[in-house]
């Protein structure tokens, strides 16, 4: 089938993999792909042309890229949508700037910057009465001598999260554990020391492992009012260095008082597009706390397509036929994992929701974003089952001295 649209990604991750798939189940279309790096899910992809650009995160080059893709294709109009926060925010930061036929779905970049650091988003939260962890914010210019409000263990990451990951070295982690107040200074000296220059958020540690947390995925449409509402419950999640935090399991289900939370949130800000949170259950007093949002859709969204509702669809029903859409909320339960079922049924450890993964995948109701019949390629497949190999290893290193 032909259509009069084109679906242009940023980033070359599993993110991107499954709003390509998306909009391949859903319209039958490749979707272009451009990332820093060939490597990853993306490549040699049947469903994906895929260009690498290692400068791509580059102001100059984005938009070399951008403009060059839309005049080439001008007679369509093109979705541009960004898988990652670098890209979100090029896009946000140049929205006014596009070529014509170019429609990027995002916040002004004022409200995108104020969402995606922590402190002023928490001040958001404050203000609409949405629960989050006690919070310290500590700046460089306190050094040491500084007292917290609560007792360790700590939870220590970065305010500005893009800012960070710009100021590698060695032992950098996307979110660090601190035992005591000794350990907490070494973090913060190796942050500061990398060059990173914002502030960084340290917070009570909620206890609970990975089945205490939640993602909340939500799609707003262009007038703010948000469409659709898809709560997961995280079963497992990575615990490498990098990856630490990022979804392995997710269960979906649903929680009319907090979805209804955060849909106030999303309209009291006008927000528009895709949104993602993360959320956990503190055991302690009873409440659901958000950790962070992702002004975009997140890394695991696929649990979202998988659940019977498709990302693209929103997009392209809204920007492209501008069709109303209907609210809609994902009741029904489904099951989504990145990783081997051998690793997801070793390392999930209550039998409750091993029974309940065992019959969501007896009835059919459980999707892996990566495996997709449409997409066979041997070289791919063959990358793939190596990648899946390799979570044995990684889960048992990180986590086998707990079994």
């Amino acid at each position: 089938m032909s259509h009069n649209f084109i679906s242009l990604l940023f980033a070359g991750d599993i993110n991107v993999y499954s709003v390509a798939r998306a909009f391949h189940e859903q319209y039958d279309i490749k979707s272009n792909v451009f990332g820093k790096y060939a490597t990853g899910p993306c490549i040699d992809s049947r469903i994906i042309d895929y260009t690498a650009n290692p400068k791509l995160e580059e102001q100059e080059t984005f938009m070399a890229v951008l403009r060059g893709f839309a005049e080439k294709n001008r007679e369509k109009t093109i979705l541009a949508i960004g898988c990652g926060d670098s890209y979100v925010q090029l896009l946000s930061q140049n929205r006014d700037n596009l070529p014509e036929n170019v429609i990027a779905p995002y916040i002004d970049i004022d409200l995108m910057n104020n969402l995606i650091h922590k402190e002023k988003f928490y001040a958001m939260c404050e203000k609409e009465g949405i629960a989050y962890p006690d919070t310290f914010v500590h700046r460089r210019e306190m050094g040491q001598e500084f007292d917290l409000p609560f007792e360790p263990p700590f939870i220590v990451k970065p305010s500005n999260g893009i800012e960070y990951w710009r100021h590698p070295y060695p032992t950098q982690k996307k979110v660090y554990k601190a035992d005591d107040k000794k350990e907490l200074l070494g973090i913060l000296d190796d942050i500061y020391g990398s060059g990173y220059d914002d502030s960084i958020v340290i917070q009570d540690f909620i206890p609970g492992d990975d089945t205490y947390m939640r993602v909340l995925t939500n799609y707003s449409d262009q007038h703010g009012q948000v469409k659709m509402m898809c709560l997961g419950h995280v079963l497992l999640e990575e615990h490498t260095p990098h990856g630490l935090g990022n979804h392995a399991v997710i269960i979906t289900e649903h929680n009319e008082e907090l979805a209804e939370s955060f849909k106030r949130l999303l309209e009291e800000l006008h927000f528009v597009g895709f949104s993602n949170f993360d959320i956990k259950y503190d055991q302690r007093d009873g409440k659901f706390k958000v950790f962070e949002i992702n002004t975009r859709q997140g890394r695991s969204n696929y649990y979202v397509t998988g659940a019977g509702q498709n990302i693209a669809r929103y997009l392209v029903e809204e920007y492209i036929y501008q069709r109303p859409i209907d609210f809609s909320v994902v009741t029904e339960k489904s099951l989504w994992m990145m990783i081997p079922k051998g690793v997801a049924f070793r390392y999930v450890r209550q039998e409750e929701y091993r029974r309940d993964m065992r019959t969501l995948i007896r009835e059919g109701k459980y999707s892996n974003s990566l495996f997709y019949k449409k997409d066979k390629g041997c070289k791919r497949l063959l990358r793939l089952y190596k990648s899946q190999l390799g979570h044995y290893y990684k889960f048992w290193k990180y986590l086998g001295k707990q079994k």
